[in-house]
């Protein structure tokens, strides 16, 4: 085996309980990770912003792995897999996206979207990134983009495997584990609905998709 791909860092596979749940739901204490952040609202299926929001998260999150190819690598870097896209996702006066804000409100959707960052991006190395991305492509939009460190805690969660406008059943499936299993949805101006999405709509059939929904808990 190739020995570079032998020690290459996979997150998924690394960190299986915060990846790979079942179908049943489960309950789970995440812990503190570094992540670039995009925040804006709107339709993803239209809105610019959350075009322009992956194209920030990509070219940042792929323009720090391959600073190895410059020999401008940061102090302690180490191969890795670029982890999957995430999204905190709410709607204003909405507790639950998910069980009223998917048929035909998605204008209204607010969110958060981000990729988790290898231990060693600094905000030294994301001021770099982002200036290598300027140059690249000097129309970019980077004032709403952040680096931060956010620690989730504790959360129920599950897998959905299905079309994203499927969720709302899955959701469900996931409150009647929280409530069951003693906990309360703990939703609200800090804590949000959570994605994490493990397929790619543009080359995954709707049915076959895979998206990890988490919902941040305490207990009752």
């Amino acid at each position: 085996m190739d020995k570079e791909k032998a020690t290459k860092l996979d997150y998924k596979k690394e960190y299986k309980d915060l990846y790979l749940p079942k179908t049943k739901p489960m309950v789970i204490d995440v812990p503190e990770m570094i992540f670039i952040q995009v925040e804006g609202e709107g339709d993803p299926n239209t809105a610019d912003s959350y075009k322009n929001a992956l194209e920030v998260l990509y070219g940042l999150s792929f323009g720090i792995k391959m600073s190895k190819m410059s020999g401008s690598q940061p102090k302690g870097y180490f191969e890795y897999v670029v982890p999957p896209l995430e999204g905190l996702w709410w709607m204003e006066g909405d507790k639950y996206l998910g069980t009223t804000g998917l048929a035909g409100q998605k204008d209204k959707f607010q969110w958060i979207s981000m990729i988790r960052q290898p231990e060693f991006v600094t905000p030294d190395v994301f001021e770099w990134a982002k200036e290598n991305l300027r140059k690249k492509n000097p129309d970019i939009d980077l004032s709403s983009t952040r680096l931060v460190t956010y620690t989730e805690g504790l959360c129920c969660q599950v897998m959905h495997i299905g079309p994203y406008d499927d969720e709302p059943a899955t959701i469900e499936k996931l409150g009647r584990f929280t409530e069951e299993s003693g906990y309360i949805c703990d939703i609200g101006e800090e804590r949000r609905h959570h994605e994490i999405y493990l397929g790619d709509p543009r080359r995954t059939k709707p049915e076959r998709l895979r998206t990890v929904i988490r919902h941040p808990v305490r207990k009752a």
